[in-house]
């Protein structure tokens, strides 16, 4: 049931249906009862502390990769001139991917929203004949005899190719029919190889390289601030009734040193601060994340960081010039990987307005070994609790730790070196396994340079070993190892190494459970059974065994301590008559105590959840 639209709809309609409805429990407004019958586009999520939810309050573990491509002067995902799509997808969702993170160019998206889209190239396409001819003999030659290959991306004639835009719905159809989910990446502002080299999200002209990173490849335009935002907005709206599409990451490692003169910050840098600079980072992905919610709220919105961050425990900031060759302890800069960086998130978190805005949020940093550059972290015999101390907990894991929000690491790979790299990779790995920490592994694609890819430059064939060594963390169940979708109703590829969302957590979760933090049985309340993980705090890590159980809060009908959504859409369960889940306090729903639990106190749910109210009534 695509029930947080319900909702969505109850809550609108509250106001002025609430004389209509019953008193006596319980209580089911028609217009609810018509949403109903709808079972489509249910897959929508959101954060509740650290965590992802989908609608019915269970939890999900993102687990995915990346596949670039339209962010490039190609203008379409790569690979698909050696292979076909649908063997693609099915062979990505049968090794157990459940996201794909897609770059995007915001040239591209432009060319979109304008109605002239960009044309592609790389792409093998055909299907001969088109449709069946018959011969003099009356012989049949059926359609797709000489030529079967990419068929969808052709027209009618079979040999001519579609624009990006229509090869790119295709491509999100196909998705969904394999059970694959998918998140954007705004990747650079031009169509460009290597356009992930560019600082900011848009053109300036204080940036060196501004004419050839951030001017249109095809359109010849200057990239503006607007474009990016409006553009990726476009793109969000159009899909906001689908949910192929869950999030969008809105700019791929904003980046960019503050440099050793001046006293004020350049203007071609990324900065996170409290300013409504353009290129402070904080503002721009505040302002671009509310106008994505305004047209779909139920996208997520995943949050990258920067390069450099100021010590501003010791009254630095942005303005401040660093120090040539400076120690790390006399810098006024804590450096990180591109887009590593959020540390500005302990000063000035992204604030939507709303707590329900606020629970579409995922900070989404990268994470690089030293087969990318050896950062002074790898210069020991580097372990997990080393990599906490000095790099990962005070840059982007005390998120995770302190519940702010959830993360997903939206690049981390490199070679199989069997050394440090290699070394490095299975220590993460571990460590999001271990914490719920969602994912996307750069790449599919052979041909990225500094990290190899997981498939062969077929684009078919995968690496053994590589894969061997990222398999571990795709969500999958403990005993059966079936692999998890996203998707409440299909499975990932053929479906025969997997299980659909639904199916899991009707017949797996409460049974075997998963490897979601190190091993979790469901105990059919909101929080999972942990039996092996462990969680980081600092310096300190200790071993968790059991959840614990909050005092009673009024509201929070599933007792997790927190009234979140998951708690209003549990009462909206229960006034449908739909099975809930065991284990819940529904006395704790009656939020105005009067006694009865009906749509007055869904409303009141609505008004808390958006913060139009701050408080249930007494």
């Amino acid at each position: 049931m695509k029930l947080r639209k319900t909702l969505v709809a109850l809550a609108a309609a509250g106001v002025m249906s609430l004389s209509c409805l019953s008193t006596s429990l319980p209580a089911i407004p028609a217009s609810l009862s018509a949403a109903a019958a709808d079972d489509n586009n249910d897959d929508w999520l959101h954060a509740v502390g650290s965590r992802l939810y989908d609608s019915e309050g269970h939890e999900v573990w993102l687990t995915g990769a990346n596949w670039f491509g339209f962010n490039c002067t190609e203008n379409c995902a790569h690979g698909l001139y050696a292979t076909d799509i649908d063997k693609f997808l099915q062979t990505v969702g049968n090794h157990g991917i459940n996201l794909i993170r897609m770059p995007i160019s915001t040239e591209l998206l432009v060319s979109w929203m304008n109605g002239s889209p960009d044309p592609v190239s790389s792409v093998n396409a055909g299907y001969e004949p088109p449709k069946d001819v018959v011969g003099e003999d009356g012989t049949v030659t059926k359609a797709g005899t000489y030529v079967n290959t990419n068929k969808d991306f052709v027209m009618e004639d079979g040999k001519t190719l579609k624009n990006s835009m229509e090869i790119f719905d295709v491509i999100m159809q196909k998705m969904k029919e394999y059970g694959l989910k998918v998140m954007i990446d705004v990747h650079s502002p031009a169509e460009h190889n290597s356009g992930h080299n560019y600082n900011l999200w848009y053109y300036t002209s204080a940036a060196s390289d501004g004419d050839t990173m951030a001017i249109g490849a095809a359109s010849g335009e200057k990239i503006t601030w607007d474009m990016w935002k409006d553009s990726v907005t476009w793109l969000a709206k159009k899909y906001s009734n689908d949910d192929t599409i869950i999030g969008y990451d809105l700019k791929n490692e904003p980046h960019g040193k503050r440099g050793y003169s001046g006293s004020k910050c350049p203007e071609d840098i990324a900065k996170w601060d409290d300013s409504t600079d353009q290129n402070n980072w904080a503002y721009s992905a505040t302002e671009c994340g509310n106008s994505i919610l305004d047209v779909n709220p139920n996208a997520l919105i995943f949050i990258e960081g920067v390069e450099q961050y100021p010590k501003t425990e010791k009254g630095y900031t942005y303005d401040t010039a660093d120090i040539w060759q400076a120690p790390a302890d006399q810098s006024p800069w804590y450096g990180a990987w591109w887009g590593g960086n959020l540390r500005g998130v302990k000063d000035y978190p992204i604030d939507f307005g709303s707590s329900s805005r606020n629970s579409q949020i995922v900070y989404s940093p990268h994470d690089y070994g030293p087969s990318v550059y050896n950062q002074t972290w790898f210069d020991k015999d580097f372990t997990t609790q080393t990599l906490l101390d000095d790099y990962w907990y005070d840059t982007w894991a005390y998120i995770n730790d302190k519940e702010i929000a959830p993360l997903l690491i939206g690049e981390w790979g490199g070679h199989m070196d069997g050394g440090k790299n290699q070394k490095w990779m299975e220590l993460l790995r571990d460590y999001m396994i271990e914490n719920h920490i969602n994912h996307t592994f750069w790449c599919l694609n052979p041909n990225s340079g500094d990290t190899g890819g997981l498939l062969g430059y077929d684009f078919s064939t995968w690496d053994d070993d590589k894969y061997s060594l990222f398999e571990p963390s795709l969500w999958q169940t403990q005993k059966t190892e079936k692999y998890i979708s996203l998707d409440h109703e299909r499975a990932l590829g053929t479906g025969s190494t997997s299980i659909s969302l639904g199916d899991f957590y009707k017949s797996y979760a409460s049974t075997e459970g998963s490897n979601l933090d190190g091993g979790t049985v469901w105990n059919g309340k909101s929080d999972p059974i942990t039996t092996g993980a462990t969680t980081t705090s600092g310096n300190t890590t200790t071993t968790t065994s059991t959840s614990t159980t909050p005092s009673a809060v009024t509201g929070d009908i599933n007792k997790d301590g927190k009234v979140t959504s998951a708690d209003m859409v549990q009462l909206a369960k229960y006034l449908l008559r739909e099975k809930t889940n065991s284990g819940m306090d529904f006395k704790a729903g009656d939020v105005n105590s009067d006694g009865v639990l009906n749509g007055l106190d869904l409303v009141l749910y609505k008004q808390f959840l958006a913060g139009t109210i701050t408080s249930f009534p007494k």
